[in-house]
């Protein structure tokens, strides 16, 4: 059994202050434990969720010289196509056994923020995949942007401390497929141990064994969420932000056992990301005689960049 806590988004948004005082509780403690938390009553209907997955597997059946024609040089794969083991993690040499789609933002009403994202890539061969792609980002930056709100009454903060950090903010939307594994991998595995960028992130289809959190005893354990949650953990810049009160927690995707070596596997993180000049600087009433501040101040666009350097998708 998955030992990452369950919360309703539900609690949070209801009129009854007690309800969302329980689900700040919740969510602030596994946020400080593990790192992880399951949540359900987001905003994604099983109607999306459904015509989603069928227009990515649609997508990643395509033949190869077709998909890599959606694969846009000198922009660190921050839109359309990535093949497979591009991409790897932190410290690593060996690619990661995936390829992967990026959606990036719909900018509204800011033309600085419009030149400064590249474009969304539009997939001429399936006509529906671009449309359902934005419904589910927009439904997944909805449901992030109350999972924040909670987070800062929890730090002691305004409850919209984040919203105009996240609003036009640079959050990316990446359908993945590990595709069967047909020879003995050399060191690879599907998703290398690693710590994700950004403030937080909320995956949807981490049903089924494959996705493994790091407790604080250094034990992997099982991250396995119901059909109808989205699992969500804390990324480096809300660790660095609250000077590792919330802690981005260490996960990987291991390989399937020999005998499903001949499956595919499908999962859908969506990256919420700040706008670049977000400070990352440690907040005051994290620091103290106990926690003295851990790290030196930077935006998010700076730590964006070293990041993409080390996973190897854009040069120095």
């Amino acid at each position: 059994m998955s030992l990452v806590p369950s919360v309703d988004l539900s609690d949070f948004l209801s009129e009854d202050p007690r309800r969302k005082q329980k689900f700040i509780n919740e969510i602030g403690k596994a946020f400080e434990e593990i790192g992880f938390v399951a949540l359900g009553g987001h905003f994604l209907s099983d109607q999306l969720v459904d015509s989603l997955y069928a227009e990515i597997k649609e997508f990643f059946n395509l033949p190869e010289d077709i998909k890599d024609g959606y694969q846009i040089e000198g922009i660190g794969g921050q839109r359309g196509y990535t093949s497979f083991g591009k991409e790897h993690a932190k410290g690593r040499k060996e690619g990661d056994l995936k390829e992967f789609w990026h959606f990036g933002q719909y900018v509204e009403d800011n033309d600085a923020l419009e030149k400064e994202y590249p474009a969304n890539v539009i997939v001429k061969e399936l006509p529906k995949f671009n449309a359902v792609g934005k419904e589910t980002y927009k439904m997944l930056e909805k449901t992030a942007k109350y999972v924040l709100r909670a987070l800062a009454l929890h730090l002691k903060l305004d409850e919209f401390y984040f919203d105009d950090f996240i609003k036009n903010g640079n959050s990316i939307l990446r359908p993945i497929h590990y595709p069967p594994i047909t020879s003995e991998p050399k060191n690879a595995v599907r998703a290398a141990a690693h710590g994700d960028i950004n403030l937080i992130t909320l995956l949807m289809g981490a049903h089924g064994k494959g996705l493994q959190v790091k407790n604080h005893e250094g034990e992997w354990v099982d991250a396995i969420a119901r059909p109808d949650q989205l699992m969500i953990n804390v990324g480096d810049m809300l660790s660095r932000l609250t000077n590792n009160k919330l802690l981005s927690t260490i996960h990987q995707v291991v390989n399937p056992p020999r005998e499903l070596w001949g499956t595919s596997r499908y999962s859908v993180p969506f990256f919420m990301h700040p706008v670049s000049e977000m400070p990352l600087n440690c907040l005051d009433n994290c620091i103290d005689e106990e926690h003295p501040k851990l790290y030196t101040d930077i935006t998010a666009g700076e730590f964006l960049h070293e990041r993409l350097i080390e996973l190897g998708l854009i040069k120095k």
